[in-house]
């Protein structure tokens, strides 16, 4: 098989209904023979690797139709990387009862699998029949999962190889990712896939490929040059049926794709398919998995991957392009227009949709890419990766990652050298951790309330421009969820900053945010994965309740934690509270919350580790009078 992604097997089972011939098929072809007597189910049928071109070992198995074996032929159908279905050229019955049971039943199986449609008996077809084609076609149009039909004999030897070939074939080059069957177009992701590798072959970046890049994109792919009259060839057939497929300076974009087009349409879906997994493509038209297994990414659960300069500046002049009415931000149709050699935005869903800040009209300001793209790679860097080969513009992949400290290296050295910061958002329900988040990347405020589901992020860069700025990720926990987040070990390795918000005129807003950092902090005690934490007041604009400033007062003086930090999203006050955030994570080992069971701990091992020493002192001692008594004597004896 072409390409780097080869199977390895592909597995054949053939249906249809009682005496259509389906065993005297698979026999004819494994001995080019026809059985007078074929047995009434076959063992499974394996033809060796160098049986077809692509040196696939093809195991066909045989199925019984009937009724007390049926469970048996479903569980062989699901897993059947294709399905022959059969029929009797000279039984119309036998074909009718393809649309009336045979291909319903296998969607109800929820087959997913290429169908390769077989009439057998081709010997005693009845010549006065309406052609293959005629009889097909309204077949084919109702369902869709029909790769093909063809018509054999088992007796005359007629076309049998030519079966299994189809239906190996149609599992090694599928047609359904690449090609729209009903509008005869290519599929939207296989356009961006080759709209990728047009744009790498074009070394010279003048949107076509010249004579040179078609003849090292050709050998790449096939390993055989072409022609000087091939190439020429190949731009007058382009030509001729799209002429803006060619210019001056070679193949445009426009030709290349007309022309996968026509080879998918002409049946020569095996040259996309091995341009595809050439560059790197799997049969979802996605990047392998190889390709974006970064063994850089390895790292300890406190430990974070981040973007360098040198991917940031590349970054920065991707916007600048793609930017095309250079109003400094990108509307929706531009950022898919950046994306458009991947296969999809990597931000039209949670937990990117609405998480950075745009301007007035929607577009995506630079401050708000360049912060969707640290959050991608904080969150997930595997895919950042892979979208940075998606762009096909970056080729220095190795230098635009790097992998942090350790929280616990920069806890013990009181300083982090991070630019992106993430910081975990605890406090009751309703008390403003929403609000805080939209003020965050711009959004105003409304008195409306929505209860978030699962969690929620907000992105931005704090601080002036320069070196000294950071990239500051919020993360809402709701309260529901705070429990099944706390049960795991390491729950807080990826969190910089944890904030506790309370409603600063509700008591029991503030009592249950004092629960929820003191939960956090005994977890940290035995985890041993510690966290600064601050109190944020909300809702600062009302009556604030004196039990909640008298409480949070004494917290804050007893766990060793900063002042509570008071805002109100509704009248912009927000105290410095983003600043004061980074501050914090910037400075590890200051505002860590310290419980009463935890200085209890604390203080018992510290007397544990004093009478060690003593006793390690008294040992010492010891041993050194021995040794200076046994000096004394052997000095006297001598």
């Amino acid at each position: 098989m072409a390409g780097d992604d080869a199977r390895s097997s592909c597995q054949v089972v053939v249906v249809g209904d009682h005496a259509t011939g389906k065993s005297s098929l698979i026999i004819a072809l494994a001995t080019d023979s026809f059985p007078e007597k074929p047995p009434p189910v076959l063992p499974p049928t394996r033809l060796s690797p160098d049986f077809y071109p692509d040196r696939v070992p093809l195991t066909i198995i045989d199925t019984s139709s009937r009724q007390e074996d049926k469970i048996k032929t479903e569980m062989e159908c699901k897993k059947a990387d294709a399905v022959v279905l059969t029929y009797s050229c000279d039984r119309p019955q036998t074909l009718e009862r393809l649309s009336s049971y045979w291909l319903p039943e296998l969607r109800r199986l929820e087959i997913e699998v290429p169908i390769i449609v077989v009439g057998c008996k081709l010997d005693l077809r009845d010549e006065s029949r309406s052609s293959l084609e005629q009889v097909m076609a309204p077949l084919m149009e109702e369902f869709r999962e029909i790769e093909t039909c063809i018509e054999c004999s088992a007796l005359k030897q007629i076309q049998i190889a030519e079966v299994f070939y189809y239906a190996q074939k149609a599992v090694l080059y599928p047609t359904a990712p690449l090609f729209d069957q009903e509008t005869l177009t290519l599929k939207p992701r296989c356009i961006a896939a080759l709209k990728r590798i047009f744009i790498l072959c074009d070394k010279d970046m003048d949107c076509a490929l010249n004579d040179a890049e078609l003849n090292e994109f050709q050998v790449k792919c096939f390993n055989a040059p072409l022609q000087p009259s091939e190439i020429e060839g190949v731009k007058d057939v382009v030509s001729e049926k799209m002429p803006e497929g060619v210019n001056a300076n070679g193949l445009t974009l426009t030709g290349f794709l007309f022309l996968h087009a026509l080879f998918i349409e002409r049946g020569r879906l095996e040259t996309t398919w091995t341009v595809l997994r050439k560059f790197g493509y799997d049969d979802e038209i996605k990047l392998r998995e190889d390709l974006i297994q970064n063994p850089s990414f390895k790292r300890n659960p406190d430990a974070s991957v981040e973007l360098t300069d040198k991917a940031i500046e590349f970054l920065k002049k991707m916007f600048t392009t793609f930017d095309e009415d250079k109003d400094s931000a990108l509307r929706p149709q531009e950022v898919e227009e950046l994306f458009s050699t991947a296969p999809s935005s990597p931000w039209l869903e949670a937990p990117y949709r609405d998480a950075a800040e745009t301007n007035t009209v929607g577009g995506l300001t630079l401050d708000g890419y360049l912060s969707l793209w640290s959050f991608m790679t904080l969150l997930e860097p595997k895919k950042s990766l892979s979208y940075l080969i998606y762009l096909a513009h970056y080729h220095d992949l190795p230098s635009a990652f790097r992998i942090t400290n350790r929280r616990r290296r920069d806890s013990r050295r009181q300083r982090s050298d991070r630019v992106v910061f993430q910081c975990f958002v605890f406090g009751a329900t309703n008390c403003g951790k929403t609000a805080i988040l939209n003020a965050f990347v711009g959004r105003p405020y409304t008195e409306a309330y929505e209860h978030t589901k699962g969690s929620r992020y907000a992105v931005r860069p704090v601080g002036p421009a320069g070196s000294g700025r950071k990239t500051l990720v919020l993360r809402e926990i709701t309260e529901e969820s705070v429990s099944k987040l706390l049960e795991k070990k390491d729950a807080l390795a990826s969190c910089d900053v944890a904030a506790f918000v309370y409603d600063s005129s509700d008591v029991e807003s503030w009592r249950r945010a004092h629960e929820l950092l003191i939960e956090v902090a005994a977890h940290q005690e035995i985890t041993g994965f510690e966290v600064p934490c601050l109190l944020i007041a909300s809702k600062d604009d009302l009556e604030s309740d004196p039990s909640c400033t008298k409480g949070s007062t004494r917290v804050c003086t007893d766990m060793g934690l900063e002042a509570t930090i008071s805002v109100s999203v509704k009248s912009g006050d927000f105290g410095d509270l983003f600043r004061k955030i980074v501050e914090a994570a910037q400075h590890p080992h200051l505002s860590i919350p310290e419980t009463e069971a935890g200085r209890k701990h604390k203080q018992y091992r510290r007397l544990i580790q004093r009478s060690l020493t003593v006793a390690a002192v008294g040992v010492t001692v010891s041993v050194a009078g021995i040794a200076i008594y046994r000096l004394y004597i052997k000095r006297r004896n001598s």
